[in-house]
């Protein structure tokens, strides 16, 4: 029969007494610190499925990853490299205008952003106006609340603008949210099929213009349709978000 291992043994003071305890071996030191380290990656998980859960209002959201990109468009450089500065971007409240037609992965870009901040642990909204519209108009809603939640995340993107209903009440709300995030001076990202001159047309009414007039303010336009032979403008405010990623 094995002899019986004795343990090492010390004495430690609690509450005026003197005990003797045993010590761990190097064996039982190692295991517990391993299933210290699971229990804290089973709770990094937790945790982020928490995040996503709440924070992305669509389930292909989940899979739109910088993993995932299959480099055919070039613009995922800017969407990577406002990741990896997003610490600037934050405190210098740089937004994104991500424009172009359909199937030129503007949300895709914008999605990757979403993952990519919310595995570093930051809390990031990526929805559309239709479902904030139809989160309004539910019964006994509050809409004030409903906005507050929205200007709290630090990164709010809004998905497809220009989609939701034109009524007078969307148009109200849809600049109530934008308004609200421009005041706190929190940075917000929008995708839409809108080109800029359609943004900037003289002939919208006065809701789309403070609408669109407001979110030129906060974001930085980038066309991600390939080379915009519109040539519209937005150049200015496109050099000094590249001056402030690139240092």
């Amino acid at each position: 029969m094995a002899p019986v291992e004795k343990r090492k043994q010390m004495k430690v003071s609690l509450m005026g007494f003197e005990h003797v305890v045993s010590c761990l071996c190097e064996c039982e030191v190692k295991a517990r610190r391993e299933l210290d380290e699971k229990m804290q990656r089973e709770e990094a998980q937790r945790q982020l499925y928490q995040r996503k859960s709440v924070g992305l209002r669509e389930r292909r959201f989940w899979e739109w990853k910088f993993e995932n990109d299959n480099g055919s468009n070039q613009k995922i450089l800017i969407a990577r490299q406002y990741v990896e500065n997003w610490t600037d971007m934050k405190r210098k409240n740089v937004g994104l205008l991500l424009m172009g037609p359909v199937g030129t992965g503007k949300s895709f870009f914008a999605g990757c952003i979403a993952n990519a901040l919310l595995e570093q642990g930051e809390r990031v909204m990526m929805t559309n106006f239709s479902i904030i519209l139809n989160e309004m108009t539910s019964y006994q809603a509050d809409k004030n609340q409903i906005i507050q939640n929205l200007v709290d995340y630090p990164l709010l993107i809004i998905d497809d603008l220009g989609i939701e209903r034109n009524s007078e009440f969307a148009l109200e709300q849809v600049y109530n949210v934008i308004d609200s995030r421009y005041c706190k001076m929190l940075p917000l990202i929008v995708t839409t099929n809108l080109g800029l001159n359609e943004m900037k047309s003289a002939d919208l009414d006065t809701a789309h213009q403070r609408i669109y007039s407001r979110i030129l303010e906060m974001c930085v336009p980038i066309y991600c349709g390939g080379e915009d032979k519109r040539k519209e403008e937005g150049t200015e405010k496109l050099v000094q978000v590249q001056n402030l990623i690139t240092g």
